[in-house]
């Protein structure tokens, strides 16, 4: 299709479906357009370059449809029809506005909305009553200011609410504890504040993904955490948190479980009503970023298997809870940055599942426990800048690690870093021993058994040969034999004969 908007449209009067995604318009949108039907269950315009603002139409429509206008180029405010129909993609745009929506007077249809990556700025309107169908709003990457409405807490069907990357302040709104269906909850990279509410545990029971990471929140985690069995992503790095963590983490069932049986986190939602009749449901892949090994990364398809609590950057104290080692499933930990002392837990080895575990930065002292070895996934362990001591212990997992993984631990010795005093001790005392061998068997060698091999061949055949050759010697050697023999035979006699006669007297 040509870059311009095809005027063909124009002709085409009270179509139902229209899909013109991807084709590589690059165009103003024109004002006819917003007008050509009023039957369409469908519309799809996404990732084109199509320019210009969204405007409403002139009559009402009569389904609520499915409209995708996300990765354009629209700007503007958002107009009030769009608040009326099923559900609609808006992302990757240049909308600055959404006032419009207080003019939803009447209970909405809505059931699906996407308005990140836009420039949206501005307070949230607080107008959210007539929204209670509402499934999943994604409201990320823009520049909002101020306060959570506290009409959110009409939202009592939503299973996903996005806020991250804004500049949203003060404190969350209690109302929200009325959201008792969601199931991810990502408010991270704002500026919110207070301490985190209790009601998160006590109401928002179905929540998987708890995202509060880098805002301004203080004060102990809450106990009532712990009541949220199916939480499988913690992360409430980059806050102003302190006192110890919970003990009660073994609560998190899901993380005691080894993989997952949904791969996705699967948010259901209303598409379209294609008639007065029936709607059309289908199920949101969620997406969410959050920092593995260093790095921000997006997880949607394996989001189900993502298993990680990051409490880094705070001021946690005390020791790691032993019962933290019962959630085997738990496939990255990172407490990176905190005051955290004591050992480290002994049966840490029993988090099998381990893929990344960073410890970095605390007070941990004694030695590093020798299960550690034992977990054999590990890809990536940060146990720098702290006060462990002794050997590191032995395995092919660990000394796999660089010596990054393990400076700033005086103490530590043993591959990859230095030698231990003790195992340069063993090296001497083995040199010492196999030297002291080498210079007592030093003339007994090879050539030592050579050589009287060699002589004792030439001496036994230098006379048994001559014998054997020279028959003069032969005659005299036998001669000299038989003169001995007598000698010995007269020596024998003549000895016995005194020895006798010395008996009788």
């Amino acid at each position: 299709m040509a870059p311009q908007f095809p005027k063909w449209l124009r002709t085409q009067k009270n179509y139902s479906y229209l899909d013109i995604s991807n084709v590589g318009i690059s165009d103003f949108i024109p004002n006819w357009f917003w007008d050509l039907s009023t039957q369409f269950t469908y519309l799809n315009l996404s990732n084109n370059q199509i320019r210009g603002t969204i405007h409403n139409p002139s009559s009402d429509l009569v389904f609520p449809p499915a409209i995708d206008l996300s990765s354009n180029q629209f700007e503007g405010p958002i107009p009030v029809f769009l608040f009326k129909v099923a559900s609609v993609h808006l992302s990757g745009n240049r909308i600055s506005k959404l006032d419009s929506l207080c003019d939803v007077v009447d209970d909405s249809e809505l059931s699906f909305l996407d308005i990140s990556f836009n420039q949206l700025s501005g307070e949230l309107p607080d107008c959210w009553s007539p929204f209670s169908r509402l499934d999943i709003l994604i409201l990320s990457n823009n520049n909002l200011s101020g306060r959570i409405p506290f009409t959110f807490g009409k939202l009592t069907s939503i299973g996903s609410l996005h806020l991250g990357e804004n500049n949203l302040n003060e404190e969350l709104p209690p109302s929200l504890k009325n959201c008792s269906e969601l199931r991810v909850l990502d408010m991270g990279e704002n500026k919110l504040l207070g301490p985190i509410p209790t009601w998160i545990g006590e109401n928002l029971s179905a929540l998987a993904i708890f995202i509060l990471r880098s805002n301004n929140f203080y004060g102990n985690i809450p106990l009532s955490l712990c009541h949220l069995s199916r939480l499988q992503l913690l992360d409430l790095s980059s806050n102003n948190i302190s006192g110890r963590i919970p003990k009660c983490f073994d609560k998190f069932t899901s993380m005691k479980e080894i993989g997952s049986s949904d791969t996705a986190i699967v948010i259901p939602y209303i598409s379209q009503y294609p008639s007065f009749i029936w709607a059309r449901q289908e199920g949101f892949f969620d997406e969410v970023q959050f920092i593995w090994k260093g790095t921000p990364k997006k997880y949607r398809s394996i989001l189900g298997l993502v298993k990680h609590i990051d409490l880094s950057s705070n001021m946690l104290m005390g020791e790691i809870p032993e019962e933290i080692t019962e959630l085997i499933g738990l496939v990255s930990l990172n407490l990176s940055k905190n005051n955290l002392s004591e050992q480290i837990p002994s049966r840490i080895g029993r988090l099998e599942s381990l893929d990344a575990l960073d410890l970095s930065n605390n007070k941990f002292s004694g030695v590093i426990p020798l299960s550690l070895s034992e977990v054999d996934r590990l890809n990536k362990l940060d146990l720098s800048n702290n006060n462990l001591s002794g050997k590191i212990p032995t395995s092919t997992q660990l000394q796999s690690f660089d010596a990054t993984s393990y400076l700033g631990n005086p103490e530590l010795c043993g591959a990859p870093l230095a030698k231990c005093q003790e195992e340069e001790h063993e090296t001497f005392v083995d040199n010492k021993e196999s030297t002291d061998k080498e210079g007592q068997d030093g003339f007994i060698t090879k050539g030592f058994y050579i050589s009287t091999t060699l002589g004792f061949v030439i001496a036994f055949w230098g006379v048994c040969g001559s014998l054997l050759l020279i028959k003069s010697w032969r005659h005299a050697y036998f001669k000299l034999l038989n003169d001995v023999q007598d000698w010995v035979y007269v020596m024998v006699a003549v000895n016995k004969a005194k020895l006798l006669r010395l008996i009788r007297s």
